[in-house]
């Protein structure tokens, strides 16, 4: 058995055996077989796809590339949610805590970014002297003592994922179903969690840009669930147009902050909700998704959500205090306006475009060496809907460096102002593994 045979086994089309892909998963840790070795079966791979065993194989392997964290002993139940990825998506920033000051331990092991999508891990790493390393004992001892840590794949948790993610990256092969699925659960799988809610984004911005295809995957995961005996929920919500107001690392911390007090704009508010309601309602905490949702409210109005999330931030290391006020935290060097090229509503926001425009500014990797400006993204202004009069001010976009030309161009582009414009559900579906609901039917059943 060598490399070459079985990236050219894959070519072909053909099944991979889970000897061979273990093979191949093994080396790249041993560094028997090589980077571009990995990265060409990456390929294969994308082009011919993977059958359901192959897919469990692989996550299995992945999940076992490392240890397994076990939490049984916990009373609370113990639950996470992971997002497919989007642009503006800082949900996780305003959930987790959320969750952890609810009654749920929330052991998560989280990602980075990956193409034109900003990742959980590098949104924190902006937090001054925020680390996201632990070991599993580091990651166990936090999970009992606060419910809750976030944290990366290392070489105990889940190595096989990091080699993959960060390959899976800069190779272009991020949108493949089953990559994408042993990527995810074997993280999640690894938490020592019994309740997992995916957050699987449809739209331009999204991995995924149609429902039939956000669906295949969605599905494909909840299979991987429920064989490994966990109950597995999902929900499809809408990734034309950014997440929230901002993009970017150290903004969206900023904007997670004012949101965990209470000032949050309607769509990061609708969805983080909705999530907290499915959670609350799967781990039995609450009796339905009304109670879920009013649940997550108290812990917003009170202040336990923030008092948790303040917490986090200083066991894993963090200045706390810059949560206080975070808009004084980051001063880029370089700043500018985009404004509305004519009057009319704002019918579109491309959100690949602005993901993309903010990896060129410096918010996110072009290669694995690339160092992140925490200080660059962009702040919206309007959303899909808004009215504006010519020569408003639309966004602002921020580095430590000036950009390029082509990005201010490429924002330009990103935003169709016509005289009318649709408006888009934001949260769609709720899956589970037997039905698909209209989230709206979801929350009067």
């Amino acid at each position: 058995m060598t490399a070459y045979e079985i990236i050219q086994k894959k070519q072909r089309g053909e099944e991979l055996s889970r000897e061979e892909l273990s093979f191949m998963l093994e080396g790249m840790l041993r560094e028997t077989v090589p980077d571009y070795q990995i990265a060409a079966l990456l390929m294969a791979i994308y082009f011919q796809g993977m059958t359901p065993v192959e897919t469990y194989s692989l996550t299995d392997l992945m999940l076992h590339s490392g240890e397994v964290i076990e939490l049984n002993h916990l009373d609370a139940p113990r639950a996470d949610k992971h997002s497919t990825g989007g642009v503006g998506d800082k949900v996780t920033l305003i959930l987790a805590p959320l969750l952890a000051a609810g009654g749920v331990a929330v052991p998560m092991i989280s990602g980075r970014g990956l193409g034109h999508t900003g990742g959980t891990l590098d949104k924190l790493e902006a937090i001054r002297g925020f680390s996201t390393s632990h070991t599993p004992e580091q990651f166990r001892r936090q999970v009992e003592e606060i419910g809750l840590c976030i944290t990366s794949q290392s070489d105990r948790l889940v190595p096989a994922d990091r080699r993959l993610y960060a390959l899976r990256d800069v190779t272009a092969t991020v949108d493949s179903v089953p990559l994408i699925t042993g990527s995810i659960m074997s993280k999640k799988l690894a938490e020592g969690i019994d309740t997992l809610l995916l957050d699987v984004k449809v739209g331009s911005g999204a991995i995924f840009r149609t429902q039939p295809e956000a669906l295949a995957l969605t599905h494909n995961l909840l299979s991987i669930g429920q064989q490994a005996g966990i109950n597995c929920a999902a929900l499809l919500t809408q990734m034309e147009q950014p997440l929230g107001f901002t993009i970017g690392n150290w903004n969206e911390v900023a904007e997670s902050a004012r949101a965990l007090q209470g000032d949050w704009p309607q769509d990061l508010r609708e969805v983080t909700l909705a999530q907290a309601a499915v959670i609350f309602q799967q781990t039995g905490l609450e009796p339905d998704l009304a109670a879920g949702i009013a649940r997550a409210q108290r812990l917003i109005e009170d202040g336990s959500a923030l008092a948790k999330f303040a917490e986090l931030v200083a066991v894993q290391g963090g200045d706390a205090e810059t949560l206080q006020d975070p808009d004084t935290h980051w001063q880029p060097a370089f700043c500018q306006e985009l404004k509305a090229t004519q009057s009319g509503v704002i019918e579109r926001l491309d959100a690949r475009e602005f993901g993309l425009a903010a990896v060129a500014l410096g918010a996110g990797r072009r290669q694995l060496t690339d160092q992140l400006d925490n200080s660059a993204g962009i702040t919206l202004r309007i959303k899909a809907g808004d009215t504006v009069q010519a020569g408003e001010v639309i966004a602002t976009f921020y580095a430590d460096r000036e950009p390029s030309p082509q990005v201010a161009a490429r924002l330009q582009a990103a935003v169709t102002i016509s005289d009318t414009a649709a408006a888009l559900p934001v949260i769609q579906l709720l899956v589970t593994s037997d039905s698909e609901l209209d989230w709206r039917a979801a929350l009067q059943s």
